[in-house]
């Protein structure tokens, strides 16, 4: 069964990458529209659209959202969205024009591979063309070929990536998640609160959330940072009730990622809700928070 946020009716997703380079992006395409917001909560974002997905705003809908390395430079790869999804003719209707709306979010993964090269419209395209409904890959693929999570002094991080998890709730509700891990934390398995991935004391094998994060500010700090993500249900939800979905749906990194939102992490997820099954925000948003910390364990477990 595929387990993954591409089991949910209307989706599909695909990759890009530079490997040698270390750098990539993802692309979950849904044509029809899915009603869209956006909650950040990382204080280092690199994003795009996020002002159209305001609830009260004119744009309800988007029709991709891209998961993007190269920090800000990586943006340019919804460039390479918007022109294939323009050329079907799928986008918002302004006068005789299709605008599509792509959301997008970057991961700082510069001077991990070859820092000249970046994601850009021809990689936002290539991962477009490949998208399909097949189960989502995890591991060091796309935007997660570069990441790294455990960024403590004096430690070698380890190895993030990307990875995407279904949960299934009441009356045929599903909730998907994919998510690109690059944090300055810890990953943890919440059940046990035993590091994952990420840096550990050498003595004790453990390494407290001051510890790292203390250690991280003192020398001022780097990119090299932010989880990215989205959320997706086959529900019937208003923008505003989206809205609830994906900042609910940060709980889930809190749960796996310690310390998680810091100052040097961008932690941005979307939320998609493409109808279908009946569901409030309360339900979806908890499922989502599952979702997230599910697909968390999944990205760095293939590496680590």
């Amino acid at each position: 069964m595929n387990e993954t946020i591409t089991a949910i009716p209307g989706l599909r997703f695909g990759v890009a990458e530079n490997r040698e380079a270390r750098t990539g992006c993802a692309v979950l395409i849904c044509e029809r529209g899915a009603t869209a917001a956006a909650a950040v909560r990382g204080g280092a974002p690199g994003t795009r659209e996020l002002a159209a997905l305001r609830p009260g705003n004119l744009v309800k809908k988007a029709h991709a959202v891209l998961l993007t390395g190269g920090s800000a430079f990586g943006l340019d790869a919804a460039g390479g969205v918007m022109a294939y999804l323009e050329e079907r003719g799928v986008g918002f209707q302004a006068g005789s024009v299709r605008v599509p709306i792509v959301p997008a979010a970057a991961l700082f993964d510069l001077g991990v591979g070859d820092s000249r090269v970046r994601p850009d419209a021809a990689m936002g395209r290539a991962a477009c063309e490949n998208a399909s409904s097949a189960p989502v890959q995890t591991g060091l693929v796309g935007p997660g070929i570069g990441a790294t999570v455990g960024k403590a002094p004096g430690m070698t991080p380890s190895n993030g990536g990307l990875g995407s998890a279904l949960k299934r709730g009441p009356r045929g509700l599903l909730v998907g998640a994919v998510v690109a891990v690059n944090a300055v934390g810890n990953v943890v398995d919440p059940s046990t609160g035993g590091i994952v991935a990420g840096a550990r004391d050498p003595e004790t094998g453990e390494l407290t959330p001051f510890e790292l994060t203390g250690g991280f500010i003192e020398r001022g700090g780097t990119g090299l940072n932010t989880t990215i993500g989205v959320v997706a249900a086959n529900a019937d939800l208003s923008q505003g009730e989206t809205y609830r979905m994906a900042s609910m749906a940060h709980d889930g990194l809190a749960r796996t990622i310690r310390p998680a939102h810091t100052l040097y992490d961008g932690d941005t997820l979307f939320a998609l809700a493409l109808g279908g099954a009946e569901a409030d925000a309360n339900a979806a948003g908890t499922l989502a928070a599952e979702a997230i910390a599910e697909a968390v364990l999944a990205a760095v477990r293939p590496a680590s």
